[in-house]
């Protein structure tokens, strides 16, 4: 299989991570498959990504969205070869007593359940294509490691996350399934430029935290996908070097 054959489904490619991920394995030779649920940023991503994109509107948290969109990619393309899960939300940040059910349950149904389901019908495709296998990798946030103040719903999900990576790679060795995780900090996307206006601390303190491009998430998720199957980078931390994660707070 040649290095342009290569299939990758990339969920919430229409902004941030996503597209940045997406516009770099397309430039890496990759053809990509667009997933999120609003079409327009997604047509945008395809005229900068190249024709052979496909544009596929998706709600993760809905399985026969998801079921279509992998029917959608091996139509067009015959396999898939890699998934990266990108797909995620934020909940308003409140203090945990007055988060709403439905505000959870939101967070849970796109971050977890949804990416459970891009994982399962990724399963399901892989295992049986020719040559078989391929990879996944899941956007865990070093929210998978580390909370900030007010955020429990996409904390609580985020570490859930590490379960699924764990589990998957594990459930997936038989079928020559890779699975990982990458895990950012601080990428310059639409939700994270409030941390250039200060965020609250674990302290209680409002700080303005450094940022990085998003592009270099992208090289990071590049890397990750280019490798071969008898090769897998289980967790993959990539960070603005000086933000506030490693010490105390």
């Amino acid at each position: 299989m040649g290095s342009n054959d290569r299939v990758a489904i990339v969920t919430g490619a229409g902004t941030g991570i996503g597209k940045a991920a997406a516009l770099a394995l397309a430039a890496g030779g990759w053809r990509v498959v667009l997933a999120g649920r609003r079409p327009e940023p997604l047509e945008e991503v395809k005229a900068a990504a190249g024709q052979s994109a496909l544009v596929v509107p998706t709600d993760v948290a809905d399985a026969a969205s998801v079921e279509a969109l992998f029917d959608a990619a091996v139509k067009a393309h015959g396999r898939v070869d890699l998934l990266f899960n990108n797909a995620g939300v934020n909940a308003p940040g409140v203090p945990l007593e007055d988060l709403t059910l439905e505000q959870w349950k939101n967070v849970v149904d796109i971050n977890l359940t949804g990416m459970f389901l891009c994982i399962q019908q990724a399963f399901r495709v892989m295992k049986s294509q020719t040559p078989r296998g391929g990879r996944i990798i899941n956007n865990g946030s070093i929210s998978a490691t580390a909370p900030r103040p007010n955020s429990i719903a996409y904390t609580s999900t985020k570490h859930a996350v590490q379960g699924l990576t764990k589990s998957a790679s594990l459930d997936g060795r038989k079928y020559d399934i890779a699975v990982g995780q990458v895990d950012v900090g601080n990428a310059a996307t639409e939700m994270a430029m409030r941390m250039a206006k200060g965020v609250p601390q674990a302290n209680g303190e409002i700080a303005v935290e450094p940022l990085m491009d998003v592009n270099i998430v992208g090289q990071s998720v590049l890397y990750m996908a280019n490798l071969p199957l008898e090769a897998n980078v289980l967790f993959h931390t990539v960070m603005a070097t000086k933000m506030p994660f490693v010490g105390r707070g």
